[in-house]
């Protein structure tokens, strides 16, 4: 009796202590079964279940790129004069519930369809094996308006439940989110791309004709490059091209079409001249820092694409962008600078707000690939080029309003490039794989570029792409929209 009773405490004792400094559910449950250990859990990614970490981050990554609009307006509002400060919210914002009907109507399956309506066949590997098709457009009926999303119930075949798969191209596993998030997340790529556009023709495009060209330009330029580099039977994808969250898909597309668009555009009236002044820093500083909080989510949500050897989403890769963006914004602002300190003689908190942008662009095709010391280089880099890129505008004579194509243009195009040098995954960095990223930048730039000629050469011809003198002289706040944005007294 009394062997029992001892039994009984030293059988307490073991469960209090599995409670205290361990897991007392499967302590518990190995006491009970005679000290047996449990096997470990089957991770919810590869079972095909929900991952509810992964779940959350991509939520939350999806709200903060969405708060990059209103960054972005605040940002490129804060920097044109104050009769055009409405107008220019309304172009950077109109492309919400433009690119939104698009995307739900069409433009998910053009992008992300594995059904492809363009593929040429990759022939067979070299054990016989067929290789995935070489695809430059998708398109599924099913996800038109996404009625593949409208059921209830994970075993539905159309459920809004079921889980997306890794961005792998052979033997892709379940990775735990829906897809129907993964389609959300990236529609938020799709609003943002074209109205980073925006800040190049900035206080003369018309209204109007900027909508039209909007809706275009993301079924012609953008719908179609996401799908070569983000699909994974993309033809670029399937060559190697890395992008980990847009620096080609995002800013090379914004850049180059913004460089198109300024061929066909007329200068502002006095331009150069000193009128050409932002009218609040104090905004542009605030759309800064709503665009680097909301570059979290832009960059380190992107883990949501990595391979199955990666998973889960919410995991190791997703940190490692994270940090890489915060080191590599920070590195350029203060790059940037100096390099301002040393040319002009003084620090302008305009220009800190524009290096900080410059690093953010750059790192953002290299943000999961790269170490954190390469993303302090790159971030160095991009800030002194991108500055550099700017101060070249005088020179070659066209009148970027807010430097899209120096910033974005040309920090995309240089991200694209030392992602190819300084990757440690899923490949190690190499001369070849900076030439595979060259073609994939050259394609894509290429591309935008006579795409977004053509379509800004037939608007312009028809509807007209630009205001009058007059307009442009009184402010589009006024005429465009019939409000202002100070009423001083």
């Amino acid at each position: 009796m009394t062997c029992a009773r001892t039994m009984r405490w030293i059988g307490f004792a073991a469960v209090l202590a599995a409670v205290v400094f361990g897991s007392g559910e499967s302590s518990s449950r190995a006491f009970a079964e005679g000290g047996a250990s449990t096997a470990p859990p089957i991770p919810p990614h590869v079972a095909g279940t929900y991952d509810t970490g992964s779940i959350a981050w991509v939520l939350v990554s999806s709200a903060l790129v969405f708060l990059m609009m209103p960054g972005l307006a605040l940002f490129y509002g804060g920097m044109v004069r104050a009769k055009n400060l409405l107008n220019m919210f309304m172009l950077v914002m109109v492309c919400v519930p433009l690119i939104a009907i698009e995307w739900v109507a069409y433009g998910y399956s053009m992008a992300f369809a594995v059904p492809s309506a363009i593929a040429i066949d990759a022939g067979l590997d070299a054990a016989g094996n067929p290789l995935p098709a070489h695809s430059y457009l998708g398109w599924d009926p099913s996800l038109l308006f996404m009625k593949a999303f409208a059921e209830i119930g994970v075993d539905g075949p159309n459920a809004y439940e079921r889980v997306v798969t890794s961005g792998d191209t052979v033997g892709a596993a379940p990775n735990g989110v829906p897809e129907l998030l993964f389609a959300t997340f990236q529609m938020m790529f799709a609003i943002i791309t074209p109205a980073l556009i925006v800040g190049a023709v900035a206080e003369r495009v018309k209204f109007s004709s900027w909508c039209v060209f909007t809706l275009l330009w993301a079924t012609l330029v953008y719908n179609p490059v996401c799908h070569w580099v983000w699909n994974v039977n993309g033809w670029l994808f399937q060559k190697g091209v890395l992008d980990f969250a847009g620096g080609t898909v995002v800013h090379v597309l914004a850049g180059a079409s913004a460089l198109a668009l300024l061929l066909i555009l007329p200068k502002r009236r006095g331009f150069p001249g000193s009128q050409f002044v932002p009218h609040s820093v104090g905004w542009t500083l605030i759309g800064a820092a709503i665009l680097m909080v909301g570059w979290f989510g832009f960059n380190a949500g992107s883990a949501i694409a990595v391979g199955k050897d990666y998973l889960p989403v919410a995991g190791g890769v997703a940190v490692l962008a994270f940090a890489t963006t915060a080191i590599a914004g920070s590195a350029a602002s203060g790059a940037w600078m100096m390099a301002e300190w040393i040319k002009v003689g003084k620090p302008t908190a305009l220009g800190f707000a524009s290096g900080m942008v410059a690093g953010l662009v750059a790192i953002t095709p290299c943000a999961g690939h790269v170490s954190p010391g390469s993303a302090m280089v790159i971030g160095i880099l991009g800030g002194i080029v991108c500055f550099l890129a700017v101060q070249a505008k005088p020179m070659l004579g066209y009148d970027d309003s807010l430097d899209v194509v120096g910033v974005h243009g040309v920090g995309g195009a240089l991200g694209a490039l030392l992602v190819g040098y300084f990757s440690i995954r899923p490949v190690t960095g190499s001369l070849d794989q900076v030439l595979i990223q060259l073609q994939g930048l050259l394609w894509s730039g290429g591309y935008a570029f006579l795409v977004s000629l053509v379509l800004g050469l037939v608007i312009h011809k028809t509807m007209g792409l630009t205001v009058t003198p007059e307009t442009e002289a009184q402010g589009l706040d006024i005429v465009e929209h019939g409000e202002s944005a100070y009423h001083l007294t």
